[in-house]
Order: structure tokens, then sequence, then C-alpha cells
């Protein structure tokens, strides 16, 4: 075995498990409040309009902590930043049991984006520490495989939970608040003993291969430097920057459309909180499938524009089918495109900014992409609820959202086009 192949698979085994439970429990504490919902509402009088804008009010926290936290992580380290991260919002994700009323709601939710802002564009900027760019598309497909895996065990574990209602006196969607919080704050704790910061310091990697990775990764660095930006505000006054954002508002606005709404959308055909609890997790179990072959392709051609386009169509058309599914099985066949083009879609997207960004200019730009593109977890919940108070359906929420994933799709082109023009100006240049 080649010393890259061995460094790179045990880097791989060591770092990418643990991430993904991370984020795995993250993406638990920031969506089951869309099971919360399908006896909470009635519990706290909460309208479809008031839970959209409640649910989605955590991007707004999310968005003016994002960029600042990207830049102490850089600063202090990942390892003591992520568990700081975690701890926080295990405390915060747990206090929602004890909340009474849809102010109450908002602020809870407002500070839960507060104390999780800085967690998934810091371990992407983690990442670019540990792994060479050839391997990025690759391992953050696995980082992000946790957000389906999360909607695949943590629907039916919401929905058995919710059936705890009357235990000790409080409901089951207490239970729920209470339970799901508890693996975060631990979690934070492990984080300080078992994460690394930099290459330099895995004491757990042979000499040899330590070496190695330290080389490649300088090597790496010294070869962006001369295209790349580094600076705070480079990374800040990029125009790619702002359309990638604007790239992942749409992608973001789809995402948090799922994980909010569609136990929603399911239970409105009539079945059950179980039966939705399983069915909710039969979509993302194909998209993880989906995610990781469509990274991998990406990855060994090296093409990432095209591979964000399609799987932003695809997501598109799997929403305006799921707003005119006339059975359970067309909602959930419907789902399924939705959540893989959606999954598809974010790999590739996450390994671009990094083509032409370094340094601290890396760690405010992909906090930059995270926190503007995220306020589509905001619009697209928000929007459903609004147009469903007005009309009854779902159906005209999801159009709106299909077609920011139609504009993400075309802005992406756009970015390609203004890329390749600025690649011809440096090689003249040079």
């Amino acid at each position: 075995m080649s010393l890259e192949r061995a460094t790179m698979r045990r880097v791989s085994w060591r770092l990418v498990p643990f991430i993904c439970l991370l984020y795995f429990i993250a993406f638990i504490d920031r969506v089951n409040i869309g099971f919360a919902a399908l006896t909470m509402n009635k519990d706290l009088g909460l309208t479809s309009a008031v839970f959209g804008f409640g649910a989605g009010i955590f991007f707004f926290g999310y968005f003016l902590f994002e960029v600042p936290s990207n830049i102490v992580l850089d600063k202090v380290g990942a390892r003591l930043w992520i568990a700081r991260v975690m701890i926080t919002w295990g405390l915060i994700s747990g206090a929602f049991a004890f909340v009474k009323g849809e102010y109450g709601f908002y602020a809870l939710r407002f500070l839960l984006g507060a104390a999780e802002a800085g967690f998934f564009p810091g371990i992407i900027l983690y990442l670019t520490y540990w792994f060479p760019a050839r391997y990025r598309a690759g391992v953050v497909s696995l980082f992000m495989a946790a957000a389906p895996v999360s909607v695949i065990i943590g629907s039916p574990l919401s929905s058995a939970l919710l059936g705890m209602e009357g235990t000790l006196g409080l409901h089951g969607w207490q239970w729920m608040f209470i339970i799901e919080a508890i693996p975060a704050t631990l979690l934070g704790i492990v984080v300080v003993f078992y994460m690394t910061d930099r290459p330099e310091k895995a004491t757990w990697l042979p000499e040899d291969q330590r070496a190695w990775l330290v080389a490649e990764m300088n090597e790496e660095h010294a070869q962006k430097a001369v295209v790349a930006k580094h600076g705070i505000m480079a990374g800040m006054a990029d125009s790619r920057v702002l359309a990638l954002a604007l790239i992942y508002f749409g992608t973001s606005a789809g995402l948090y459309t799922l994980g909010i709404w569609a136990p929603q959308i399911i239970k409105s055909f009539g079945l059950s909180t179980l039966v939705v609890g399983f069915l909710n997790g039969v979509p993302p179990t194909i998209a993880v499938i989906a995610m990781i072959l469509w990274a991998r392709h990406s990855d060994r051609t090296g093409e990432r524009t095209w591979h964000v386009v399609i799987a932003c169509l695809v997501a598109a058309v799997g929403l305006l089918l799921a707003g005119g599914a006339a059975s359970t099985l067309a909602v959930v066949a419907a789902l399924t495109l939705v959540n893989c083009g959606i999954s598809a879609a974010k790999p590739p997207l996450w390994a671009m900014p990094t083509t032409f960004l370094s340094g601290q200019a890396a760690a405010v730009g992909i906090a930059a992409i995270n926190s503007i593109g995220n306020l589509g977890g905001f619009i697209g919940p928000w929007a459903i609820g609004w147009i469903k108070d007005r009309t009854g359906s779902f159906a005209g929420g999801l159009i709106f959202v299909a077609g920011l994933l139609l504009l993400s799709a075309i802005l992406t082109l756009v970015v390609a086009r203004s890329g390749r023009r600025a690649a011809a100006a440096d090689a003249v240049a040079h």
C-alpha cells in the first residue's frame, strides 16, 4: 500500500466517522422541531405561519454569528471551539421542553441558531486542514450523509418519543427534546479529548505518514498562494462568495423544507404518527447512496458545475411533483427525488470555494456562504407555513421553493463562466 493511500485511510477512519456522528446529532437537534409540531403546535396554540416563522428564525441567529464563529475557530483551533458549540446547543435544545408560547419558541430557536453557528462551516474548514483537494467532495459527502441518516434514524425515534405522552406529567414532545439534547452535550466533552487541530499535532499518525500529510498540505497551500485569496476582507468581498451563498440559499430552502415540513406533508394523507416516522425515513435512505455516488463521480471527473446544476434541477422537479401528489406512494416518491437532489448538490458545491480561497479568506468565505445561504432555511419553511395558512395546501409553498432551486442551478452556471474568465485572466497575467 502506498504511503498516500495508507495515510488517507488512517486519517479518514480517525476523523470522518466522528465528525459524521457530531453532524448527525446536530441535524437531529436542528430539525426535530418538525416532529414535535405534530403534537406541540396544538398544545401551544401555534398556527402554521407562527411555526414556520419560528422554525426558520433559527437561521437569523446562525447568520449573525457564523462568520465571527469561524474566525474564532481558525484562531483557537477546532477542538475547543467545536466543543463549545456542541455543549451550548445541547443545553438550549433541551430547554425547548419548557417553552410556553410563540415568543419563547421564537427566542429559543434564535438562540439555538446562535449557539450552533460555526459548527458546519467549521467542520468544512477543518477538513481542508486534513484532506487534499482531490479528496474533498468525497469526504464532504460522507460528512453530509449524516443529515439524511439523522432523518432515517431520527424520524422513527422522534415519533416513538412522542409516544411518551403523560410520562411524569410531561408531553411526548417535551421528552423528545430532553432525550435528544443529551448526546450533544456529552459529545461536546468528548471532542476536547478526541479531536486534533492540525496534522502537525497528530500523534496518532506514524511519523512517516504525518510528515507526508504535512508536506502535502503545505505544498497545496503554496500552490494556491499564487492565485488564491487569503485575507479576511478578501473572503468577504469576492463576488464568487456571494454567488455561491445564493446558490446555497436555494439548496438550504429545499433541505429545511424537508426537515421541518415533510412529516406534516406525509401526515396530511391521514397516517398515524408512527407510520409517518417510518415513511419519512425512506427518501433520505436512498439519498445517502445517491449523494455518495454522485460526489465520488464529481471527484473522479474533477467536474463540479454540472454536478450541482443537475442535482438542483432534480430536487426542483421533485418539489413540483410533491405539490401535486395524490397518494402516499406518490408523495414519498416525490420527496425521494427532492432528497436525492438536495443531498447530491452539496458536496460538489462545497468543493468550489477552496479552489479560490485559502487561509483566513477560506475561513470567512466558507462561513459567509453558509450563513447567507442558510437564510434559505428561514425563507423556505416560513413561506410554506404562510402560504398554507392562506391556501390550505402545501402546493404553493413547494412551487416557491422549487423556483429557488431553479435559480440556484442558473447561478451555478454563471459562477462557472465567471471562474473560467478569471482563470484566463490569471493565465495572461502570469
